[in-house]
């Protein structure tokens, strides 16, 4: 059976195959069809990019640079992997005349290293630390694509969508957070037709599965984890083993979280289902599957968790608190239980957006603001793109796309009066997570915003 994540077989005729993909890419971009002689990942791809972008050719923006790329590549998960990576990927890499790269869950460039030569060669396309790579920036490319699909895929030659990344190819393969599944950005290896092999594609793999690995082992085993952020089902893992709840279960663990003092049968209730007449037993029989399935983690008299339980909103609010206002960005993976509308799970979900929210609008770091402005939750707000406009200096190389993203939104929303046009815009790029719902990982702007699929 044909590997659809390989760029080749055995057999093709790289320079056949680039020729007939060329083809292929020229009748796409005029309006045509993929073709039947394009790979299903890579047609994909070409409609994401075509809908994002206005040409297939281009230069990818670089976003951060000097102290902003130190800071965010300082404070990166990733950063801890990163010796890793060099034993792994750096001797490779510069022997065999190609690169190496490690992107965050953006696409942006956060290293790049390996043969001089090439490396000067990769810099007139943009392929530099603080660029971004995801595909609606760049286009189709392995670590855009990688993320956009959360799998490791080669792209080769005349796949990519923009004419200008055309002569390289590449593998790369998403990394996750080995205890909450968050992904935290991709590995990749960038170079010229000798990377179109199914061993470039293990090599990508095997190194994200090492990493993560590595990230896992500086720390014990947690007793208890809860990971409810921008999901629809929590996630649990109790002493290793992970358990996917459904709704409710996932509401009510996510309340007495919230709650470590505990919560009476009649609070939880109330939190649960509102001011609608609902039977007390239907509450004691969720609370005893539940039970069923925590175990002793569940305690009552009042209702509430026994052992203490780390949990991703939690950990997001100690870093704000301690003013680690980036990091507690990179820990939003979207809002609590967005499809949740049990009114205590409602105030909770709509309490951490503001305070998060408040903090980015209040802190004047650009950096921080773009974080917020590039995700689904954010990229409506228009108030947030013009504090990151202003905040912005003039020299900043994506000012112009900013601006123009500012003036879009403005626009859109004039039709519904002025500050109250923006008031509104800005309530739906905050809320619109949970009304999206939604089956794929990623989607482009319009498009449905998906629940990150990590298990």
């Amino acid at each position: 059976m044909v590997n659809p994540w390989l760029a080749l077989v055995s057999g093709d005729d790289p320079v056949e195959r680039c020729r007939t993909v060329r083809g292929a890419h020229a009748a796409f971009v005029a309006g045509g069809p993929a073709g039947p002689h394009v790979r299903a990942v890579v047609a994909d791809s070409w409609r994401r990019s075509a809908t994002a972008l206005p040409a297939p050719e281009f230069l990818a923006p670089v976003e951060l640079a000097g102290a902003e790329l130190e800071d965010h590549r300082r404070t990166h998960p990733l950063a801890a992997a990163l010796p890793l990576f060099r034993e792994l990927l750096g001797s490779v890499a510069a022997d065999g005349a190609h690169l190496f790269s490690v992107c965050d869950a953006a696409g942006r460039l956060l290293w790049v290293e390996g043969h001089a030569g090439v490396r000067r060669g990769a810099e007139r396309m943009n392929f530099v630390p603080g660029a971004r790579w995801d595909e609606s920036h760049a286009g189709t490319n392995a670590p855009g694509t990688a993320l956009a699909l959360d799998h490791a895929v080669q792209i080769f030659a005349t796949e990519h969508y923009n004419r200008l990344v055309q002569p390289w190819s590449c593998a790369a393969a998403p990394v996750h957070d080995p205890r909450t599944g968050r992904l935290l950005g991709a590995v990749d290896i960038t170079g010229g037709d000798q990377l179109a092999t199914p061993q470039s594609l293990a090599l990508v793999q095997a190194t994200a599965r090492a990493a993560e690995a590595q990230l896992a082992a500086p720390e014990p085993a947690p007793g208890c984890v809860l990971s409810v952020l921008g999901r629809d089902e929590a996630l649990l893992v109790v002493d290793g083993r992970r358990l996917r709840l459904g709704r409710r279960h996932s509401e009510i663990l996510a309340l007495l979280a919230g709650h470590p003092d505990g919560l009476t049968g009649e609070q939880l209730a109330t939190a649960l289902y509102g001011d609608r007449p609902v039977p007390s037993v239907t509450l004691r029989a969720e609370l005893s599957r539940l039970r069923r399935l925590v175990g002793p983690l569940l305690a009552s008299r009042p209702y509430r968790l026994r052992g203490g339980v780390e949990t991703d909103f939690g950990r997001l609010e100690q870093e704000l608190a301690a003013g680690g206002l980036r990091a507690a960005l990179r820990a939003y993976d979207g809002p609590l239980l967005p499809m949740s509308e049990a009114p205590g799970v409602c105030r909770m979900r709509r309490l951490l957006e503001t305070r998060l929210r408040r903090a980015v609008l209040s802190g004047g770091d650009s950096a921080a603001l773009q974080l917020w402005a590039d995700t689904p939750w954010g990229e409506e707000d228009l108030e947030v793109w013009e504090r990151l406009l202003a905040a912005l200096p003039m020299s900043a190389p994506q000012r112009r796309s900013v601006a123009a993203e500012a003036r879009r939104l403005r626009e859109a929303y004039a039709p519904t009066g002025g500050a109250a046009g923006a008031g509104a815009g800005v309530t739906a790029g905050v809320a619109s997570y949970g009304a999206r719902g939604g089956a794929a990982r990623r989607a482009p702007r319009g498009a449905t915003f998906a629940q990150p699929a990590r298990d």
